[in-house]
């Protein structure tokens, strides 16, 4: 297993090197990169940063300040003030160069600094995270809580009425976008159309701090209600129809009709032989579930609810073309996506110690 694990490690430099390589080609072909956004701005031509805070707003306007003083609002910007905003992102250079120094700051763990507020790209990451983890774990936990039990007795129940209306419930929940689901919920019960039960926007309300222990958890959960929900739906879809035809490829295999022919109990055959090998790759995928939820719904829910999280850092970094930001988060995530593909195959042996990769690829 050690030689295994020893591979996959060091599979993930050229993997994360590839991801780095295409995403930065990728930017080389975009349109509207980080001084044409500080162009438009000073010419009058709309505010692309609308959607920043009040902080990003104030750092945009200090990285075009040295420019400023020469701006007397005609149409066009002087060539020295374009030749120094490059000289300052760096863009004076070629770009293999700057490629080859953004890794070489990576692999020193310096992401650099975001290019329209004055902060580390590291402490901005460590800022916005806890509410994307918070986000995520809810998520993963609730959907395991419900699909299991669901998936169990859709199992037991297979071709059942029960199985047949919830499968549909379940096709449904899955067809659904999760940006639209989450829109449904702000309709009907954040002061749309309907009912005003939750807050529409924030992970706390703004006297959060003047309100006791009980006060506090109340309203956070007050407030994570529906992004939770949102976010659930379909990781919830998918845990369930994966529970429900893992336990019904277990429950055909000849030990259980052993077991039911010594007697035992349809509960214990189910609780005690089924559900451990049933429960294998339902276990097993708990990282991987965890990481989906944590990087693919975050995106969306975050700028829907207004959570100031990962999610809503990188779209709005990808608006604003902060490349440190888009580029260090890229790798960072990247990198856990790696390394948490690993962590998926470990927690395989760990459920199952008779599984091994390593015969496997033999």
């Amino acid at each position: 297993m050690g030689a295994y694990i020893l591979r996959r490690l060091l599979l993930v430099i050229p993997t994360l090197l590839g991801i780095m390589v295409i995403n930065f080609a990728l930017t080389q072909f975009v349109p509207g990169g980080p001084i044409e956004q500080i162009i438009a701005q000073q010419e009058g031509q709309g505010d692309v940063f609308s959607g920043f805070s009040g902080a990003g707003q104030d750092g945009m306007n200090s990285a075009a300040a040295a420019g400023s003083e020469t701006y007397a609002g005609a149409r066009g910007l002087p060539p020295e003030f374009i030749e120094k905003l490059e000289k300052e992102f760096g863009f004076d250079k070629p770009p293999l160069e700057r490629f080859l120094t953004m890794m070489w700051g990576y692999m020193r763990l310096d992401f650099g600094e975001s290019y329209f507020r004055s902060i580390s790209v590291v402490d901005l990451v460590l800022e916005k995270m806890p509410v994307s983890i918070t986000l995520g774990l809810w998520s993963t936990l609730i959907a395991y809580l419900i699909s299991i039990p669901l998936g169990i007795r859709k199992a037991v129940q297979d071709g059942s009425r029960f199985d047949t209306w919830t499968s549909a419930a379940v096709i449904v929940a899955y067809a659904i976008p999760g940006f639209l689901f989450g829109i449904l919920l702000l309709v009907l019960f954040a002061g749309g159309s309907y009912w005003r039960i939750f807050p529409l926007r924030g992970l706390t309300s703004d006297n959060f701090a003047d309100l006791s222990l009980i006060g506090k958890i109340l309203d956070y959960l007050w407030h994570i209600t529906l992004p939770v929900i949102a976010s659930t739906i379909s990781a919830f879809a998918t845990l369930t129809l994966l529970t429900k035809n893992s336990f019904l490829d277990e429950i055909k295999k000849h030990y259980v009709m052993t077991a039911r022919a010594k007697g035992l109990s349809e509960r214990r055959v189910l609780y005690g032989h089924v559900f451990r090998n049933a429960m294998l790759i339902v276990i097993a995928g708990f990282p991987s579930l965890f990481i989906g939820v944590f990087f693919g719904g975050s995106v969306i829910i975050e700028t829907l609810f207004s959570l100031d999280g990962l999610g809503r850092l990188g779209f709005e970094a990808a608006v604003a073309r902060d490349y440190p930001v888009i580029f260090g988060t890229l790798f960072v995530f990247g990198l856990i996506g790696l390394v948490v593909g690993i962590i998926s195959d470990l927690m395989y042996v760990v459920v199952d110690p008779r599984i091994d990769f390593e015969k496997r690829e033999g």
